[in-house]
């Protein structure tokens, strides 16, 4: 019998790296030359923010996503720090709201125009005074509202609730002081009910961040991490750092014990920092070296041997930092999976890389855009606060779908949140808001509104007297969260049944091999 070679079966294994036209990338970009190991770059849908060269004090460039081409030199800038800008971080829940942190002590939350950054801007919407000595790493959590990390050269990590009244917010809400040295990255699971940090000590830490107790620590000496990421929900971390002999390294560990790694791999002899960078709607895992011009992929599976190589992306210019696009600001028609903006200082050069799944067909595929993170927040800061965890909202990223009609990742059934029915619930506070209670045209057009189901939810004419009217608002809102659950437990039973079909359809192929 003639022996074969046996390959892993995988819709990710030919995706390329497609980097973008001379016209598409971003021109004469000052790109800072601090040494930090940060990405110094942060990316949404609308907006491109980048770290930059500045005299007298520090300054980043927030450009629109379509300004691209050759950048003027005297583009207006952020600029209301007194030192340098180390990092900076958009709100995953609001586009037009960026932190940044400095060599001055101090964090910065800032409103940039919804026409972009027209002149100077030196006033922050709110300025974060802790810490003792120069910040370098922000984070926002990734399911409560206004909800900001911090942590500086003063070893601290700090929590911020940005929700408060003051301008000037001095007294976080909690410090977590664990660390024997700087912190060098952070990242959090899903729900952001834990918190794994590496330090400069090369360890790796598991806390949980409300109260600030440390759950784990690693004390593996075959593996000194400096970049940490939380792999979804496959239950695992994963660490670039260096081998006993400062090779080039990563492990994958189990979130439950960090005595040992899963598994270790070295790579090369180079001397920059790797970034890790994962997607945990296709488990693909990047990695880019500081310096590299070059880009390793991976899949990441829960099962032995947990991570498998794809291939690499190779290029001749070496990057200084990443900025990654939300999957959201995707071009999902031409089954682009990826997006990152590479800094080039060589060439003051910002230049996008595209990751695509090469398909024949042009159109929308959907079994590689499951439901992502959407950009509205699961909790508010105070909900999070007062001890409630919660999933991301879930939304599709199929074109023409509704951005309001998402799911929301619960530990129990998912909960279906529909536009339609938040309108009928605005219109009902309305009518509590309206004193006289006199009836208008526009209060009897309210009177059946639409749901996502296709029915139609009568509403009787509004009460006369202000505690009706309060009663009904009341019954109401139990009544949507009725038809919430109710849509939330179809839809799960839909979404396993779909998984199923999908189950037996990759099986088929596997059996007939055999």
């Amino acid at each position: 019998m003639t022996w074969r070679p046996q390959y892993r079966s995988s819709k990710f294994r030919h995706v390329f790296g497609k980097a973008a036209t001379k016209e598409s990338c971003y021109d004469g970009v000052p790109i800072t030359c601090s040494v930090q190991d940060n990405n110094f770059c942060a990316v949404n849908p609308r907006f491109l923010a980048v770290i930059t060269e500045c005299g007298g004090g520090g300054a980043f460039l927030v450009l629109s996503i379509n300004h691209t081409g050759k950048v003027d030199p005297q583009h207006p800038r952020v600029s209301g720090h007194r030192g340098n800008v180390l990092d900076i971080k958009w709100n995953p829940f609001n586009d037009y709201c960026i932190a940044s942190c400095s060599e001055d002590s101090t964090v910065k939350v800032w409103e940039i125009p919804a026409r972009g950054v027209l002149k100077n801007i030196t006033a922050p919407w709110k300025e974060l005074q802790g810490h003792s000595r120069r910040v370098g790493l922000i984070e926002w959590h990734p399911t409560a509202n206004n909800i900001l990390f911090s942590t500086g050269y003063d070893y601290q990590i700090m929590i911020w609730n940005l929700d408060c009244p003051e301008q000037v917010i001095k007294n976080p809400v909690r410090t977590i002081s664990h660390h024997t040295d700087v912190v060098l990255s952070m990242s959090f699971n899903t729900d952001g009910s834990l918190l794994a940090t590496t330090c400069k000590d090369r360890k790796v830490r598991l806390i949980e961040p409300r109260s600030g107790h440390l759950q784990q620590e690693s004390n593996c000496k075959t593996h000194k991490a400096s970049k940490v990421l939380f792999l979804g929900n496959l239950k695992m971390l994963f660490t670039s750092g260096n081998s006993r002999y400062n090779d080039r390294q990563f492990a994958l560990w189990d979130q439950d014990d960090l005595s040992l790694p899963l598994s270790q791999e070295n790579l090369d002899g180079s001397s920059g920092v790797l970034f890790p960078f994962f997607d945990p709607d296709t488990h693909m895992l990047y990695l880019a070296g500081k310096g590299d011009g070059n880009m390793r992929y991976y899949e990441i599976s829960s099962e032995k041997p947990y991570i498998h190589y794809l291939t690499e992306y190779r290029s001749n210019l070496p990057q200084k930092g990443m900025g990654v696009m939300p999957k959201r600001g995707l071009e999902v028609n031409s089954c682009e999976v990826f997006r990152f903006y590479k800094l080039v200082t060589i060439k003051s050069l910002i230049e996008p890389l595209s990751m695509i799944v090469p398909r024949r067909s042009e159109s929308y595929q959907e079994d590689i855009y499951p439901m992502t993170a959407g950009n509205e927040p699961a909790l508010s800061a105070e909900e999070w606060l007062s001890g409630i965890d919660k999933g991301p909202v879930l939304m599709s990223l199929k074109p023409g779908s509704q951005a309001a009609e998402s799911y929301e990742m619960t530990k129990g059934p998912r909960r279906f949140h529909s536009r339609p029915a938040a309108l009928q619930l605005s219109n009902i506070q309305d009518q509590v808001e309206t004193k006289d209670g006199k009836e208008d045209k526009a209060e009897v057009d309210r009177s059946r509104t639409p749901v996502s189901n296709g029915e139609e939810l009568a509403l009787c004419s509004p009460p006369r007297t202000e505690n009706e009217l309060r009663t009904k608002f009341h019954k109401q809102q139990e009544e949507i969260r009725r038809l919430n659950e109710l849509l939330g437990q179809r839809d799960v039973r839909i979404k396993q049944l779909e998984l199923e079909i999908k189950n037996i359809k990759n099986s088929q192929p596997h059996q007939n091999s055999l």
